[in-house]
């Protein structure tokens, strides 16, 4: 949580299962050790991704459920441009995506991300939502609505088997 220009509360857990009931506990106690309450938020960031398919969805999805009901704008903010910003070379992103591939950035161009092979550090949870609190917090106003960056499908796949026959009463 930032106020100002100065973290007040964070929090960052590694879950493999579990984000969407855990989400808001989580907020809650962040406003409670900010000594902060719903209506002293002014705007939410969330970062948009790329990253986990489903994460992703919950993030995005909370945080517009939340400035809806707030009454307060919410900002997506790309994994690229919070690296980005906290990086030696910003010029070079690489972000895991899974099975081995990452998606790399090159020369600050977010809108041609390429999946490639190799290894990539683990992100820093923290450094992230921190670095995504201050550019939510600097972009100008109003901004779109976030939504998921996705930059390859999600690995579901509808089911093999034929769906149940419904039969009117």
């Amino acid at each position: 949580m930032l106020s100002g220009d100065r973290i007040v509360a964070e929090r960052s857990e590694s879950m493999a299962r579990g984000q969407a009931e855990r989400l808001m506990p989580l907020v809650e106690s962040l406003l409670a050790e900010a000594n902060a309450e719903w209506a002293s938020l002014t705007r939410l960031g969330v970062g948009i991704g790329p990253g986990n398919f489903t994460g992703i969805r919950i993030a995005v999805a909370a945080a517009r459920g939340l400035a809806l009901g707030l009454g307060i704008p919410a900002i997506g903010v790309t994994i690229f441009d919070a690296m980005a910003s906290t990086a030696d070379n910003p010029d070079e992103i690489r972000i895991p995506a899974g099975r081995g591939l990452h998606y790399a950035m090159s020369s600050g161009s977010v809108g041609d991300p390429a999946l490639s092979e190799g290894d990539v550090p683990p992100l820093d949870a923290a450094g992230l939502v921190r670095a995504i609190a201050r550019i939510a917090a600097l972009r100008a106003l109003p901004q779109p609505r976030p939504a998921p960056l996705y930059l390859r499908p999600a690995d579901a796949a509808p089911p093999r088997d034929a769906p149940p026959r419904i039969h009117d009463a």
